[in-house]
Formats: structure tokens, sequence, C-alpha cells
């Protein structure tokens, strides 16, 4: 049934609501940088917005802002600024926009940012340290960076019951404890507890929308597209992470999806073939570089963008309010290991997601500017074609870089990846093995 169906009011609701949302989120940091007020630099691996939010801290992501200028088709523009100044091209394309985002001020295509008063990391990405490093020596400000560690080995995530769990929780919460500190002294207010204790029952609320929403995308058709909708859905995931607005926003998604999926409800996209994305998408065209699929009836159902650009909200995890710093300290555990673990030991994860949303395809895309996510695409294929009989696509492109996207070499990829998919289907129909 087509999308345009049903309800108005609810059917879409997710699309309009989470780009209106996004919009106030984005507004908020124009006001704070006229007011000269500084922000939270953070990242989507492991935000702590929680935390950050009872400090009255505005969030800055810049992973977000820089795919904003690839997305508005500016991305060329900061680029070529930064490496003006001597950074190379083989540098993340996300940290050269924003370098050249501080080098203006704060001044992307939706409007400005302020500067950053701190930085809060994680090790999930090496590339966040450094990049830290650079508004250290453009602003003289902090930056904290929690060593989170990770999974030992594929097959045993970080868990409770898991050797040495209870140690590496300790040791997040000691951090966290510095942190702070380091807070109050950076925002001169008192850590309120209680305050910290509100945010994370909003967080409940939002972990368990989003693993729900997840769960219900295995439905046939599916409810959304994973790689345009669910953007959509993860900035309100970040931007939102721990308000009021993010929870109920949430609580709407769920009960989008479930009157959907009760009157089989699909996207805008005659569903032929499901297919699973695993990397960054290809923001300079990013909407065509949907439709390359969606011409063909491709559907993603599911993708590791959503497992590891959701800091952890995609499994689920629920804070015990009880304890607030020690539990924040379990779910920044757990959270970030996991994100880690979709780029390092994500082949058992896909091929579950082959098994339980019916795939018939995953589209491996592997780009220049994202060492992190992309090194082991090739290797992780391989393993999937040996665990599981399904088909595979291989494209390279870029998340920023429009010098290095072509999309007629793209087309030309996916088209004979359809056409693949079509023979199987044919075959399998004619009982030919």
């Amino acid at each position: 049934m087509s999308q345009t169906a049903g309800n108005p009011d609810i059917v879409g609701r997710g699309n309009r609501e989470g780009a209106r949302l996004f919009r106030q989120w984005f507004d908020g940091l124009g006001q704070a940088a006229e007011q000269e007020r500084g922000g939270a630099y953070v990242f989507v691996m492991g935000s702590l917005g929680e935390l950050l939010s009872t400090f009255d801290l505005p969030l800055v992501f810049p992973e977000i802002n820089s795919l904003q200028t690839a997305v508005r088709h500016a991305a060329h523009e900061y680029l070529n600024e930064a490496e003006d100044m001597g950074y190379s091209p083989d540098i993340c394309g996300y940290v050269k926009a924003d370098v050249a985002t501080q080098k203006r001020g704060g001044v992307l295509p939706m409007g400005r940012v302020p500067r950053p008063a701190i930085a809060v990391l994680t090790n999930a990405c090496n590339t966040y340290i450094k990049w830290a490093e650079i508004w250290e020596r453009m602003y003289h400000m902090p930056a904290y960076v929690l060593d989170v560690p990770g999974s030992r080995q594929d097959g045993q995530p970080v868990r409770r019951g898991v050797a040495g769990f209870d140690r590496d929780r300790r040791y997040v919460a000691a951090q966290l404890r510095e942190l702070v500190g380091v807070l109050e002294q950076v925002t001169k207010k008192k850590f309120d507890i209680d305050r910290l204790r509100q945010a994370m029952k909003h967080a409940n609320t939002m972990s368990r929308g989003w693993k729900r929403v997840l769960e219900l995308n295995a439905s046939r058709p599916s409810l959304f597209n994973a790689l345009s909708d669910g953007t959509i859905y993860l900035g309100v995931c970040n931007g939102f992470r721990g308000h009021e607005l993010g929870a109920k926003y949430f609580d709407d998604l769920v009960k989008e999806m479930e009157y959907k999926r009760a009157n089989g409800i699909g996207t805008l996209v005659d569903e032929k073939f499901r297919l699973v994305f695993v990397g960054v998408p290809c923001y300079p065209i990013f909407r065509r570089f949907t439709e390359l699929f969606s011409e063909h009836g491709g559907t993603f159902v599911n993708s590791t963008y959503l497992w590891f650009a959701s800091g952890g909200t995609n499994l689920g995890f629920e804070y015990d309010l009880a304890d607030p710093l020690e539990s924040l300290a379990e779910g920044m555990l757990v959270g970030v290991s996991d994100a880690m673990d979709s780029m390092f030991f994500q082949t058992h994860a896909l091929a579950r997601m082959v098994d339980e949303f019916a795939v018939d395809g995953v589209v491996y895309h592997p780009v220049k500017s994202c060492r992190t996510t992309s090194t082991g695409q090739a290797d992780s294929r391989r393993a999937l074609m040996e665990m599981r009989d399904v088909n595979s696509l291989f494209i390279e492109s870029d998340m920023m870089d429009k010098r290095v996207v072509s999309e007629a070499q793209l087309k030309n990829r996916i088209d004979a990846f359809f056409e693949g998919l079509h023979s199987r289907r044919q075959q399998s129909a004619a009982g030919i093995a």
C-alpha cells in the first residue's frame, strides 16, 4: 500500500516533525552564537547529552554540521578553504568542513553555530581526538576525552556478565566524575543530579522508542527507508537526547510505525528488494544516491549507520534512575563499545539482519573521507558471503567530497547489482539452484 494512504495526520509525521525539530535545534544554536554563549562540541558516538544538558550547554555536533554542507551542495567551498590552509585532501572531510566553519565564525548554510566552550569526546573514532586538538589550538578551551573500553573480540560485546565488565564500568564512572568537575569549572554551575535523573528518564523513552522503530521495520513492506528517513530520525536522536521533546517524538514515531504496520502502509517505493546499507551515506548527491536504489524498487530496511550514529540508543538500553552517575557510565560503556563494534565486529550482526529483515542484498559503501568506517569492509563482505547466501554490492565514493563522487559510475554498478538480484529471483522461481 502506498505511504500516501491512511491517516495523513499520522503517516509521514515522523519526517515532518523531525525536520521541524532539527530546524528548532539549529535555530537554538544560532541564538547561542548571537549571545556569544559557548557550546559543548560533541560527537554522535558518545555525546553525553544527558549530562551536558544539566549544565545548560548547547550541543554542537560538528559531524552533523559538516554533512549539512554536503547535503546543501556547499561542501566543496569549505573543503577547498581548509585545503588552502594546508589540510590534506586525504583528511576526513568532516574535519576540513568544520575547520572552514570555524574560520568563518561558525557560519554554515543553515545559519551559525557557537564557538566551543568545551569539547567532550570519546575514543570511538581516532579522528575525534585530533579534531579536538584543532579546537584547543584555535580557542584555548578544554577538551575532555573519555577512554571507553571496547569489545575484546568478535562475539563478546561489552555487556553485563562478560569478563571485566564491572571493572570497565568503574573505569568509565571515574572519568565521568572527573568530567563533572571540569564542567562545573567551565560553566560556573553546580552539578544537579536531579536534572540528570530527569534527562536520563527522557533518554530511556527515546531508547525504547528507537529500538522498537528499528524492530518494526522488519515488516513487509518496510515502514521507512533506513537511508533517507532514518537520517531524519537520527537528527532528533542526537540533537534532542535527554530532552522531553525528543522523548515525545519517539513515542509518536513508534505510534506512526505501529499504525503503518497495522494498515500495510510502506514507503513511497513499490518494494521489490530489501537491502541493508553498510557505512556512511553519500551526502554530496544524497537524494539522487537514494533514488539510484529506489528506482529499482530497492528499499533499505536497516543500516550500520543507524547503529553507530545513534549513540547506543539503538540498543534500547535504559538507565537506572536510582543510581544516575553509575548507570550513565554503564550506558556510555555499552553504547560506545557497541558503536565501535558496528565498524570492527559487524559481520555477525549483519548476518542477523539478513535473517531477521529478510534481506535480498547488502550494500557496502566505503568512503575516502572516513577510514574508520571504511577499513575492513571488503573483509567483512567476504566473511558475510561465506556465512549467508545473499547478494552484495561494493561501491566507493565519499560522504563530503563531490570530486570523488561519480554518479555515472555509481549508476552502472547499482544497475548491474539489481540485474543480478532480478536474475537470482527468476532462477529461484524456476527452481534453478
